[in-house]
């Protein structure tokens, strides 16, 4: 093979990764506290976040952790912030619009449809809906913030450098949402998936876990979430 074709093929290899990211989300026998205090917290953290559309580097950090048990889903961030842009709120208000967030998006069954948004500022303030369309083959834009999550916890702490959230989510409340595909997960379960931020701060960015390629529809680019598996 000549150099110039070996440069290039290694090149492309070297690229797949960020579009076919599998995140491991660790089970663990550990009690997580929902409180803001990560000292619980034993599983990696995953990061930095990048810009969603493009890869580049964000102009702060964010990292994320996942973790499980046979009852619910944990996530925790860590967000450097120098400029902390929100505030308290009543659930459900569509703070994506205007304060500082984090968020995780579920589709379980992989198929694009039906999948969960939850949304969470530094101040606590949560909302959690269900996309049931998004594009034109499917009827295009549908969503559904009637859509509760029982039992969801989730509490953002300002810390020093910016804040951390934590979530966790109840298996239990997920198998309500309609024609989402939902089971119950055991290791070796695989779910698509993607975590985000939002920053509001002095200049606006767009973050993620793991970066897309189209422009279409923001964050909700399900055909590129990544791979959750659920591992020991």
């Amino acid at each position: 093979m000549k150099l110039s074709s070996f440069i290039i093929t290694t090149f492309f290899i070297c690229q797949l990764p960020i579009y076919s990211q599998t995140i491991p989300i660790h089970k663990t026998n550990k009690k997580i506290t929902i409180d803001g205090d990560l000292t619980d917290w034993k599983t990696p953290f995953l990061g930095p976040f990048v810009i969603h559309n493009t890869g580049e580097k964000a102009t702060q950090n964010t990292f994320v952790s996942l973790s499980w048990n046979k009852k619910n889903l944990y996530i925790a961030y860590k967000c450097t912030d120098s400029k902390i842009v929100g505030a308290p709120k009543i659930k459900d208000t569509e703070i994506f619009y205007t304060d500082d967030l984090v968020e995780i998006f579920l589709d379980p069954d992989g198929d694009g449809k039906n999948y969960i948004e939850i949304g969470i500022n530094a101040f606590s303030t949560n909302y959690d809906l269900l996309l049931k369309c998004i594009s034109e083959e499917c009827g295009g834009w549908n969503t559904s913030m009637d859509f509760n999550i029982a039992g969801l916890e989730s509490v953002g702490k300002i810390t020093n450098d910016g804040y951390v959230v934590e979530i966790k989510i109840p298996f239990s409340s997920l198998e309500k949402a309609e024609n989402s595909g939902f089971t119950k997960p055991k290791i070796g379960t695989k779910w698509k998936a993607n975590t985000f931020r939002i920053d509001y701060g002095n200049t606006t960015e767009y973050l993620a876990l793991q970066p897309y390629k189209s422009l279409k529809f923001g964050f909700h680019q399900p055909q590129e979430f990544a791979v959750f598996e659920f591992v020991k």
